[in-house]
């Protein structure tokens, strides 16, 4: 586990660049915890922008899934923040996109509790009083280590 605070977007960025340079995220699944407006869509776009995602990024939201391309990369890009029930998941297909080879980034995977794999890092994004955000990374496979091993060097 890691605890780091960002104090503006510029850390943001800065943490993606680190993440992006880490070669277990080509194969990983990233968790993106928080509540409205803590950053997490904010982070996965510095994060695609790094890893070479060309054109308009913009949050799955209303789609629940963008699919983006970068150099020799396919990744996923996942908000279940408009699930009801955590069987919408299954009922959309997801289950091949994460047995697929790439990225997968999904945010609000609380509406899909029980359907998802177990992430390889968890990205808790806490927003605090100064705008600041307390950032909490937990991992639970190998890759999740070599991720976070990348970005606390």
């Amino acid at each position: 586990m890691l605890r780091l605070l960002w104090h503006g977007e510029d850390d943001t960025a800065r943490f993606a660049q680190r993440l992006a340079a880490c070669p277990a995220l080509r194969r990983a699944y990233i968790e993106l915890q928080g509540e409205l407006g803590a950053g997490k869509t904010t982070l996965v776009r510095h994060l695609l922008r790094a890893l070479g995602v060309q054109g308009r990024i913009k949050s799955p939201t209303y789609a629940v899934v963008e699919p983006h391309e970068a150099p020799g990369l396919a990744i996923w890009h996942f908000d279940f923040y408009r699930f009801s029930d955590p069987r919408e998941w299954e009922d959309a297909g997801f289950r091949e996109l994460f047995a697929s080879p790439g990225l997968k980034l999904a945010e609000w995977p609380e509406k899909a509790a029980g359907m998802l794999p177990v992430p390889d890092l968890v990205i808790r994004l806490e927003p605090q009083a100064d705008e600041s955000r307390q950032v909490l990374l937990q991992t639970h496979s190998a890759a999740g280590r070599e991720l976070l091993q990348g970005v606390a060097a």
